[in-house]
């Protein structure tokens, strides 16, 4: 927005000003008076207190026509009030009785615009939103959502798509207004749920990240008591002053991505505070403020059945390899809890090799889901109402030997970047390097257990070369290339 700012008797044009913007003034001491009136003006009371004083204020005082029409014309808000409870148009009345003039001009421009102001500003407000929505989607066309997630996560293509559709329908407004989004992502550790969580809340709130994404580890709520913890205690109890851990965050950012991980260690009492969390999209806390939370994104993460499925996933892959020796990703299809799964061909946004490899991936049959999965859900949850409520279920199986060599190089990658910036050393490594250290993969921990491997196998001898200064110096840079010896 373009408006204009007023200093002294001069107006200026500036660009993203605010001109409602209230004055704080308050003549604290002589210099701040003396300076307030050599830098500001001669005009004013430099001991008077001027606080939520706005610049249209100061253009009535100062009855200055030009500078009142071009602040109207900005959406001045002449109906705002001082810290003397006085709009704008009542400075006339002292105007006149100091100076003895009468500015009718100035008195019909407010008196005008207190009538039209309330629709001019809804009208612009609205313009200004439609303007805003439109350079969202256009950003969005450049940028979409399912690149920014493959940026951060290997495989998992199936919940990739399923969660930016997701995402994307809620962002063009086909939606549910009345309800948050609710996600359920299943699978065993160290394969992709947390960290896909934590890349959504990067792409949605970017450098607002501390307050977009809020993290809740459900094992600590798992006694009656807790609730108190999670939503705040009542008047009286201990914790009262400090708030609940998820109301106190959603009152700081109501459109928040909520991580809460390991849902099934948590009070049954805490799910239901969580079934009219998703049902109701607010919640009350222990104060008894109601908090808005329907623009929220909840993802629940869970490792119930990652046996079944990991052992499922195993045996489709082995098919696969046997049956037509076709190259697979290693990736799950997305279920919705009430609806047929969908395939990437159903999202027109994603690109067609994208869509060529979902379709190419292994993924859990609707029979395997409902006579397997869901059982174990249902028996530990035993609340249909609570799965009911959750918008989509995510699978992530365990990583097949391609994603695990890319898992070891990106790996490798982010530790040479280290190298280079901390200690000056170029490093490079053969091929067969991310193959062996791809083998230390153990399904039980994922992606963490290749981590570890290359921490003990390469960053534990390259930290020791370096320190025995063993590391070959290639002129101006340190370089250092990993190989697999013969004995």
């Amino acid at each position: 927005m373009s408006t204009i700012a007023m200093v002294g008797h001069h107006c200026l044009y500036i660009q993203f000003a605010d001109p409602n913007l209230e004055d704080q003034y308050y003549p604290r001491s002589h210099q701040a008076a003396n300076v307030r009136q050599v830098d500001f003006s001669e005009d004013l009371l430099p001991y008077r207190d001027y606080r939520d004083y706005t610049a249209l204020h100061y253009a009535v005082i100062i009855c200055n026509p030009t500078i009142v029409k071009m602040l109207l014309d900005h959406l001045a808000d002449p109906l705002v009030r001082n810290s003397h409870g006085l709009t704008p148009r009542e400075y006339l009345y002292y105007v006149e009785r100091f100076t003895g003039e009468q500015n009718t001009e100035i008195e019909e421009m407010l008196h005008k615009k207190e009538t039209s102001y309330p629709k001019d500003k809804a009208e612009h407000d609205e313009r200004q939103r439609k303007a805003q929505l439109l350079k969202e989607k256009e950003y969005r066309k450049k940028h979409p959502l399912e690149d920014a997630l493959k940026a951060r996560i290997v495989g998992q293509l199936g919940p990739i798509h399923a969660l930016a559709s997701a995402i994307r329908r809620k962002q063009n407004g086909w939606h549910d207004e009345e309800h948050p989004l609710v996600f359920l992502f299943c699978g065993s550790s160290g394969v992709g749920k947390t960290e896909l969580a934590k890349a959504l809340a990067q792409h949605l709130h970017g450098k607002q990240l501390d307050k977009g994404f809020v993290r809740i580890d459900m094992s600590e709520f798992q006694h009656k008591h807790d609730v108190s913890r999670f939503i705040g205690s009542p008047p009286g109890y201990v914790g009262y002053d400090e708030g609940g851990q998820l109301t106190e965050k959603l009152k700081e950012c109501p459109n928040a991505v909520v991580l809460l991980d390991e849902v099934e260690k948590a009070h049954p009492d805490v799910l239901t505070i969580m079934l009219q969390l998703f049902d109701e999209g607010r919640i009350t806390d222990g104060k008894g403020t109601t908090v808005e939370c329907k623009d929220a994104i909840f993802v629940m993460t869970s490792n119930l059945a990652q046996h079944e499925i990991a052992d499922e996933a195993e045996l489709l892959r082995l098919e696969a390899s046997v049956s037509s020796d076709a190259q697979t990703t290693g990736t799950a299809t997305v279920v919705d809890t009430n609806k047929r799964p969908k395939s990437a061909e159903q999202d027109s946004t994603a690109g067609a090799a994208s869509d060529e490899l979902v379709k190419r991936q292994i993924s859990l049959s609707r029979q395997f889901i409902e006579h397997v999965i869901y059982p174990i859900l249902y028996e530990h949850f035993r609340r249909d109402e609570f799965l009911g409520r959750i918008n989509e279920v995510l699978f992530f199986l365990p990583f097949s030997e391609e994603e695990l060599r890319e898992i070891t190089s990106r790996e490798l990658s982010r530790w040479a970047e280290k190298a280079r910036a901390r200690h000056g050393i170029t490093m490079t490594w053969d091929p067969e390097v991310v193959d062996v250290l791809s083998d230390g993969y153990n399904i039980r921990y994922g992606a963490r257990s290749i981590k570890y491997e290359v921490e003990r196998k390469v960053v534990n001898l390259i930290a020791k070369a370096n320190e025995n200064d063993d590391v070959l110096d290639g002129g101006r840079c340190k370089r250092l290339r990993l190989s697999i010896g013969t004995k």
